[in-house]
């Protein structure tokens, strides 16, 4: 975006009308614990002293149907939904800056490993969302950029019946709390071996990614309703 900046109308458009907030690692320990011990750890490393089990899903751990259908009450499951909402301090300093900042945002993104699909609204249930129309052009459009760049076929839809009905995750939360676009990433694998070949393995997903964000912004900017 910065490099572009003076060359891309489009990207000079974007950062000259809206503010971006872009938190790198949103589950810092997790993450770290997935390139030392765990290939695919998904969960929290906080502790549990009860199970000796560590982590929460922190993608069960919102306060939007906390602990329903997807999720469990087990603290050694992969999806276990925490003691109670906000329980992480991950979520919880994600979700109090959301709070914070909620008139203003227009759209929220989350970026998840993998399965090459972009995901929105519900998560918990099999309903369409109110703006729907808007919301499913904008991911629509979104994909094809994707796709342009090296020919891969993102899936996209609503996260229940596209993906599988989950309870207490980010992107329903976003929505339920007045932010209009609300979407998922679920990108392609490229591996923990990128410290052996970055530009090759990481380049490409990056690049073809950057493509759907682009267009889902310029989307916000036309004003559809």
């Amino acid at each position: 975006a910065l490099q572009t900046y003076q060359t891309d109308p489009d990207m000079k458009k974007m950062l000259t009308q809206l503010y971006f907030y872009i938190m790198p690692v949103f589950n810092v320990d997790g993450y770290h614990f997935s390139w030392t011990n765990d290939r695919f750890w998904r969960k929290t490393r906080s502790k549990n002293m009860r199970f000796h089990c560590h982590g929460v899903d922190a993608n069960r751990n919102w306060k939007v149907k906390w602990c329903d259908e997807g999720a469990s009450l087990h603290p050694c499951d992969d999806t276990y939904c925490g003691p109670f909402p906000e329980s992480e301090p991950e979520v919880k300093a994600v979700a109090h800056f959301l709070r914070k900042h909620r008139k203003q945002i227009k759209a929220y993104l989350s970026f998840h490993a993998y399965a090459q699909m972009l995901l929105y609204p519900y998560s918990y249930k099999y309903a369409t969302i109110p703006n729907f129309n808007c919301v499913e052009s904008a991911a629509y459009n979104a994909v094809n950029a994707l796709q342009s760049a090296y020919g891969v076929r993102y899936r996209y839809g609503p996260a229940s019946s596209t993906l599988y009905v989950s309870s207490g995750s980010s992107m329903d939360w976003a929505y339920k709390n007045g932010i209009p676009y609300a979407f998922a990433f679920e990108l392609r694998d490229t591996g923990h071996f990128g410290f052996l070949l970055p530009e090759m393995l990481i380049k490409p997903t990056c690049t073809e990614t950057m493509l759907a964000v682009k267009n889902i912004t310029l989307h916000l900017l036309k004003k559809c309703h």
